[in-house]
């Protein structure tokens, strides 16, 4: 009878697994070695550490770059620029900040800033080029943030930063492809207390002191949270606090603002004596948004006819005073009436039924191209009633990537978008037509953001400036912002502005930046009222180039003067090592984010070696670094 018992039972009915014989499915996947996740999981570590003690630096600098373009409109916070520049300097002189982490902190503020900026960008083109349009405006704030570090450790560096940045503003205004000055700082000041700067020295004033601001205050509330954490007992009364330097800078520019605002809102008010002029502007509209706004031939140009001939009615009925002139928008006749004699005919009947002459915008072929080069130029034309065509305005600031096509041997190879770019090309001018005897300075759309185009139409005797724009292939926030470039203008060169929008938004702008009248988006409308031609040449308008030179000069010497003082680049400060002469001791950092002492050294060379630390330390910002890990 068979037993129960398992160690009765044969050995051949009682297996024992070979221990040295090696599983196949675990001896494949050892062949195999990890897999993707286990391979990814350590480089997913190395991350995370890596930026755990960073992320409240990362958290600031996009709350920064949220609050500068929260500055511009449509939102008009103008007060966030000056939070947004407290916030990242903040973060690019923590002690732990170095230079490829400043430039990193800055690329990230600059993409916060211009990603939300740029949107319109993406209309006409498509994600892809605005989201590379950010990202290249980006690489100069992320520059700045890396000459800030440099230069952070030189006496007054809250001023040095500041100029830095105009700096950085000059070189983004000229390079790449002409410069791309959209979102300086200054552009979201329109409608803040600082403007009247502006008419001082121009945009690159402005903008500096509007960062001299947000660099001041964050350098007195690192001085405070060191006050606090320090303690009285420390402070040294024999040398001006640390918040004396910036306490000045902020009284300064809030004492040059106090100064110049009589002049700016006397300008405004009109009680100059300057002869009045009585001007319209027309907004015709066009059939619809888009890149085919102009798909219906003369559909634009006959809108802005029917608008014209509506106010010339009004005019007749006595609901509107007669204009003098009257000014159309960019491309408001959207086929060229200098080669089709229906759109010459239209025109010509406008013209005659206001009884003025009118600024009309065109394309015109360029005479004597070949064939197989297209070539045109964005022209303002003077129509006269009863006489036709006479002065003309071709546009010198031509768009790249928009207008005409960069390096087309480059970029028709990396995007598919790069052949909708125009056929443009730029003609130098004096910036100026006459209209009715009257000297009219032109900044056709894209022109008026930068510096040179208004001031040289000023600078040839320009009595008044228009800015005619065609927005119908952009969004209502484009024209928004163009709008408040236009404000910058008028008081930088203390003359009234028109705005004429194919589709709006159309304005008459004082010369304090504020508007008179303005029209809405994408409706036909008409605007007409007298203003005031002036003849006065403003300090931004004489000088405003030498400031900006005077910044980048002053920049220039700076980054030097800190290198050779830093050693080349500034490494992160670490703590000494506290070591007594009589007995060894515990290491101590010290409570200021890792400034050395002398008391940390007992020989004559460690001295000479803590001396220096010091004197670097001292000048750089004194603040407790919440995150010790080296960006």
């Amino acid at each position: 009878m068979p037993s129960d018992d398992p160690d009765s039972l044969p050995e051949a009915h009682s297996p024992k697994p070979d221990l040295e014989t090696p599983d196949p499915d675990l001896t494949q996947a050892a062949q195999r070695g990890p897999g993707v996740a286990g391979r990814l999981a350590p480089v997913g570590r190395r991350v995370a550490a890596a930026l755990r003690p960073r992320l409240v630096r990362l958290a600031l600098v996009l709350v920064a770059g949220g609050l500068m373009y929260a500055s511009f409109p449509p939102v008009n916070w103008w007060w966030a620029a000056v939070v947004a520049i407290a916030l990242l300097t903040w973060v690019l002189t923590r002690p732990a900040t170095t230079p490829g982490g400043g430039f990193g902190y800055g690329l990230l503020y600059g993409l916060a800033f211009y990603v939300p900026l740029l949107p319109w960008i993406s209309t006409l083109v498509g994600a892809v080029p605005w989201l590379v349009a950010a990202l290249a405006c980006a690489l100069f704030p992320g520059l700045f943030g890396l000459c800030a570090v440099v230069v952070r450790r030189l006496p007054g560096w809250p001023i040095w930063f500041a100029v830095v940045w105009g700096a950085q503003e000059w070189l983004k205004a000229v390079f790449p492809f002409g410069g791309f000055p959209w979102g300086s700082v200054a552009f979201g000041q329109a409608g803040g207390p600082l403007l009247p700067l502006v008419q001082l020295g121009g945009v690159a004033l402005l903008s500096t002191s509007v960062v001299l601001l947000g660099t001041s205050v964050a350098a007195i509330a690192v001085e405070i949270v060191r006050w606090v954490r320090a303690g009285t007992a420390k402070a040294d009364t024999t040398t001006p606090p640390a918040v004396f330097l910036p306490g000045m800078s902020i009284c300064l520019v809030l004492l040059v603002t106090i100064l110049v605002w009589p002049q700016v809102r006397h300008a405004g008010a009109g009680s100059g004596g300057e002869p009045t002029v009585t001007v319209a502007v027309v907004q015709g509209n066009v059939p619809r948004l888009g890149l085919e706004f102009n798909a219906q031939r003369r559909a634009v140009l006959d809108n802005h006819v029917a608008e014209t001939l509506r106010l010339a009615e009004d005019v007749r009925s006595g609901a509107a005073p007669q204009p003098q002139f009257v000014i159309w928008p960019e491309d408001s006749s959207d086929i060229d009436p200098l080669a089709n004699p229906d759109a010459a005919q239209a025109i010509s009947a406008a013209a005659a039924a206001i009884g003025a002459p009118i600024l009309i915008g065109t394309v015109v072929d360029v005479p004597g191209r070949l064939q197989q080069s297209p070539e045109y130029t964005n022209t303002m034309i003077v129509w006269n009633p009863g006489t036709g065509p006479a002065d003309r305005h071709d546009k010198a600031i031509v768009q790249p990537f928009g207008e005409y096509l960069p390096m087309p041997w480059l970029f028709r190879h990396l995007s598919g978008y790069a052949d909708r770019a125009g056929h443009f090309v730029p003609v130098p001018n004096t910036g100026v037509v006459q209209m009715a005897g009257v000297p009219v300075g032109v900044a056709t759309c894209w022109e008026v953001v930068f510096d040179r185009a208004p001031r040289t139409a000023v600078r040839n005797g320009a009595q008044l400036l228009t800015v005619p724009s065609n927005n119908a292939t952009f969004t209502k926030t484009m024209s928004e912002q163009q709008l408040a470039f236009a404000k910058i203008r008028a008081v930088e060169h203390d003359r009234y502005v028109l705005v004429a929008g194919t589709t709006g938004i159309s304005a008459v702008i004082a010369p304090d930046g504020g508007e008179l009248s303005r029209t809405d988006f994408f409706v036909p409308a008409y605007l007409d009222m007298s203003v005031r031609l002036k003849t006065t040449l403003t300090p931004a308008t004489r000088w405003a180039p030498m400031v900006q030179w005077a910044l980048v000069g002053a920049a220039g010497m700076l980054i030097l003067a800190a290198i050779r003082q830093n050693g080349w680049f500034p490494r992160p400060v670490r703590p000494l090592r506290r070591r007594r002469r009589s007995r060894p001791g515990p290491t101590d950092e010290p409570d200021d984010g890792g400034t050395p002492t002398a008391e940390s050294v007992d020989s004559e060379a460690e001295n000479q070696t803590a001396t220096a630390n010091v004197e670097t330390a001292n000048n750089a910002p004194r603040a407790n670094d919440d995150s010790g890990g080296r960006a």
